[in-house]
């Protein structure tokens, strides 16, 4: 008999996000001859609020699922998150925390142990479709395919495209072109139904679009989509002062230039989600053809946020809200169908491994995340209150930091020795930085505590420990 984490974890385990010993659980594959299909469909750079852009995942992901208000990502950079999805564990467990070495990319990643090789090894047939890890790019021009996967369809380049790019398919390189048939999230839709189409037996499916990251080209028929899309103007937007922010934060306000080239990405994102919508509309249709939809474990979800000029930045790595929270929508129609929702808890990247490997059955090793299941039922359980939010300096001006987050407070400790405290409740923009007032001297004490206790070890680029 198979054996699998706890579900719900002791009170302490459960805020940290480090896994308890495993013990006897009921498993969701045990209650049928058949174990659930799962399906994870990775976006990459999506916001968590262009969810209205997207009608298909909306009406049959969100409608008859959970969707969690509050998911966020324990490091806000595309590498290190997809690493933690895979595994559940925090970037100090991975060794990744950036794109490239020496601290992250393909190449430092172990992928012996991963949510492929445990559903692999339990007789599921596993396919990923779409980008892998940065860096990956020589492995996979050598015929590379990593542990777990009985098929494998993965950008063969650093960040995909959505034309004129190379595919690791089962270890041969296939080229595509600028031709409207090789838009790569229409290719990746085809491979991905196909798997569906073809596999007998249980399956766990990795969607992974390049949609909607730079540089967000939308598919020729969504080139003029949402004309009359509002500007995005935020109070945190060009924010007018920013004197009480970290060094890296330019001194100056975003240029008419920039502002029109924030907005037009912002727009191209938007359209880039159309044609993504679309291909889980065509998952569901395969899911739905093959009698498989009933018994699908689906999780839409993003693999960091990013920020549309707020305190005049673009971009992610960043310890603020737009870059750090995510979409997250699950659907398992035996759990979620009568209780489609809200969730209020915090739901992490860090969950997405442990959850799969308690609805398969199959054992989690050293994972430091929480199935979510039991939110999922919606019964009452213990959960986190906080979690840790990481980032080693790579190519970017972005310091290392530290940050601990709640649904009320935000502290950030940088290796240079800066900090930011924001008030959540009062100031959910993150304006004002409060770490320097006699009043929240407490508050920082506390956090700071708490910050220690997480943050072990710390990123690279601190000299010592917080």
């Amino acid at each position: 008999m198979r054996r699998i984490a706890a579900a719900v974890l002791g009170t302490a385990l459960v805020a940290t996000g480090i896994a308890a010993p495993t013990a006897p659980a009921p498993a969701l594959a045990r209650a049928s001859r058949t174990p659930p299909n799962i399906v994870l469909i990775l976006t990459d750079d999506q916001r968590w609020d262009t969810l209205s852009a997207m009608p298909q995942v909306e009406a049959r992901l969100a409608a008859t699922g959970v969707t969690f208000r509050n998911g966020f990502v324990v490091n806000s950079l595309c590498c290190p998150s997809r690493t933690t999805i895979l595994t559940g564990q925090y970037s100090h467990t991975t060794g990744v925390y950036t794109v490239a070495r020496p601290y992250g990319g393909f190449t430092v990643f172990r992928d012996t142990s991963t949510i492929a090789t445990w559903l692999h090894g339990a007789g599921y047939h596993t396919a990923l479709v779409g980008k892998y890890l940065n860096d990956y790019s020589a492995a996979a021009h050598r015929g590379y395919v990593p542990p777990g996967w009985d098929d494998w369809f993965a950008f063969a380049e650093n960040n995909g495209h959505y034309y004129d790019y190379d595919v690791n398919d089962n270890g041969a390189i296939r080229s595509y072109g600028h031709r409207p048939a090789d838009y790569s999230t229409d290719v990746l839709a085809d491979q991905a139904v196909s798997f569906i189409r073809d596999t007998k037996g249980p399956l766990f499916l990795y969607y992974a679009t390049s949609a909607p990251h730079r540089p967000a080209i939308p598919a020729p028929r969504d080139l003029h989509a949402f004309p009359d899309l509002p500007p995005f103007r935020p109070p945190s937007y060009d924010e007018r002062s920013t004197t009480d922010k970290p060094r890296y934060v330019p001194e100056s306000r975003l240029t008419a230039a920039r502002r029109r080239h924030v907005d037009e990405f912002r727009l191209d994102q938007y359209r880039t989600l159309l044609d993504v919508d679309r291909s889980v509309g065509r998952i569901l249709n395969a899911l739905k053809a093959t009698g498989r939809l009933s018994t699908t474990f689906l999780v839409f979800m993003s693999d960091n946020g990013f920020l549309w000029g707020e305190h005049r930045l673009f971009g992610k790595e960043l310890p603020y809200e737009e870059s750090i929270r995510v979409p997250i929508v699950v659907r398992y129609d035996p759990v979620t169908s009568s209780h489609a929702r809200t969730d209020d808890h915090v739901a992490l990247n860090l969950d997405i491994a442990p959850t799969f490997a308690e609805v398969a059955g199959v054992p989690a090793p050293e994972v430091e995340g929480t199935s979510l299941l039991p939110l999922l039922r919606g019964g009452s359980t213990s959960w986190r209150t906080d979690f840790l939010v990481e980032h080693a300096k790579g190519s970017s001006d972005i310091p290392s930091y530290c940050e601990v987050r709640s649904l009320h407070a935000a502290y950030v400790l940088y290796a240079d020795g800066e900090t930011e405290l924001y008030d959540l409740v009062r100031d959910p923009f993150e304006m004002n930085n409060i770490a320097d007032r006699a009043s929240q001297h407490r508050r920082v004490e506390a956090m700071s505590q708490r910050l220690h206790e997480l943050c072990r070890p710390a990123p690279p680029g601190f000299r010592r420990a917080p």
